[in-house]
């Protein structure tokens, strides 16, 4: 936006949004550590995924039809380890896909955001307890509780960087703000959604995020998402 004052030119400094008159100052930092940090903890979190999955849960293999039936068992866990990485990829693509259009943070997105990195962290945990303790309502629900959680914390920073007194998204229209704050909204819906339906069916609940195109295209056609031709901040 072209309201919004440049980044300042000798590395990040307090500013206020009036050049010293109107609103208090206010801590205002470039992106850069925090979007490398961030990088860094969702490639370990999905990195530390694979631990669920160990050569030690496999029994006597005599055979290649034991080998077979043993890979067979552990098939759930394999598939608990998939929906967990391929959520965590999404969601690493939001955050990518908002930075670009956030250049400079304030306190309150440092600590939202990291708020949300503590979720991430917690993903293999949550993984091998939903993978352990499946039978049980607190084991198959504890990782559609994570996700949301995470979610909820990604859609507060979104909302907290997006709103106009605060003039921290630049280059995105008001239109594409507005679609990639009801895209939030939805996704949050969805893993409340996963959460309710995972007390019943369990990981199987994941796939209802399948579900978002067909949701995208409803929301589009009753007029809820805007024509945007920069949409890309959604």
């Amino acid at each position: 936006m072209s309201s919004s004052p440049e980044p300042p030119s000798g590395g990040p400094k307090p500013q206020d949004s009036a050049g010293g008159a109107g609103p208090p100052r206010r801590t205002v930092l470039s992106t850069r550590r925090l979007e490398s940090y961030t990088d860094g903890v969702f490639a370990i979190a999905a990195t530390l995924l694979v631990l669920n999955v160990s050569v030690n849960n496999l029994g006597a293999v005599t055979s290649n039809t034991d080998f077979v039936r043993q890979l067979t068992d552990l098939a759930p866990s394999i598939l608990n380890v998939v929906i967990s990485f391929l959520l965590l990829s999404l969601l690493w693509l939001i955050h990518v896909r908002q930075f670009e259009y956030i250049p400079r943070v304030d306190t309150t997105i440092v600590w939202l955001n990291n708020f949300r990195l503590l979720g991430v962290v917690l993903v293999p945990f949550t993984t091998i307890l939903n993978d352990e303790f499946n039978r049980f309502l607190l084991g198959r629900t504890l990782l559609p509780v994570n996700f949301f959680v995470i979610l909820l914390f990604s859609t507060w920073q979104w909302f907290h960087a997006s709103s106009p007194r605060r003039h921290l998204v630049q280059g995105a229209s008001a239109a594409a703000v507005h679609n990639a704050r009801v895209s939030s909204v939805s996704a949050l819906a969805q893993s409340f959604g996963v959460v309710l339906l995972a007390t019943v069916v369990g990981s199987a609940a994941f796939f209802l995020f399948a579900l978002d195109p067909l949701i995208s295209v409803v929301l589009r056609r009753t007029g809820v998402l805007r024509p945007a031709p920069d949409g890309a901040a959604g």
